[in-house]
């Protein structure tokens, strides 16, 4: 069975993760932020020595690890009950970040959009990171080399998943507007799918 889908997309700091909560309230929307998952992992376990070791340095997960472990979380969440794949469209946000991953994924996901938070003003998604760093005790948003390494890493690897989709399924909203304006524009288009 194909999951129904919606895509979070964009820069670190863009704003996919506050979108992704917000919308993971409303009822029969399931958001699961694969960065959250990677997070909650402890060292003790191999994937989460296998996470420290990249995000330290700013670098992303390889994508065998990355999917097996999203595929985990997804199975554990319905088997708890949080996600029946029946009812529910997932909100994905960080997942899929490469073409390979969009590839790996392509019989699990029944993408219906794709929603691309554009922010133009790197210095606003650098801010961004930095305040998430103090307020969420965010190591890998804390280090001004390994910010400017994660966006250099998203626009090299992860912005070509956008032409993967095509253009019929992204639309690109712009996440300098306010968090209520950026969440307008995305509940238009998930109302009229």
């Amino acid at each position: 069975m194909k999951y129904r889908t919606f895509l979070l997309f964009g820069a670190p700091g863009s704003g996919k993760g506050t979108q992704g909560k917000i919308l993971g309230t409303i009822p029969n929307l399931f958001h699961c932020a694969c960065g959250d998952v990677f997070r909650n992992l402890t060292i003790d376990s191999e994937i989460g020595r296998i996470f420290l070791d990249y995000s330290s340095k700013g670098q992303l997960v390889p994508d065998e690890p990355t999917i097996r472990l999203w595929r985990e979380n997804i199975h554990a969440q319905t088997k708890l009950g949080r996600f029946n794949p029946e009812l529910d469209t997932l909100i994905l946000d960080g997942i899929p970040r490469n073409p390979h991953q969009a590839e790996m994924l392509k019989d699990t996901l029944d993408v219906k959009a794709v929603f691309y938070l554009s922010c133009t003003d790197m210095s606003k998604l650098v801010e961004r990171l930095q305040r998430r760093a103090l307020r969420e005790n965010r190591l890998d948003d804390a280090n001004l080399e390994v910010i400017r390494q994660r966006l250099e890493t998203y626009e090299r690897e992860t912005k070509p998943v956008l032409e993967f989709y095509g253009k019929e399924l992204v639309h690109q909203i712009d996440s300098t507007q306010t968090p209520v304006n950026v969440l307008l524009d995305i509940l238009r288009v998930i109302a009229a799918v």
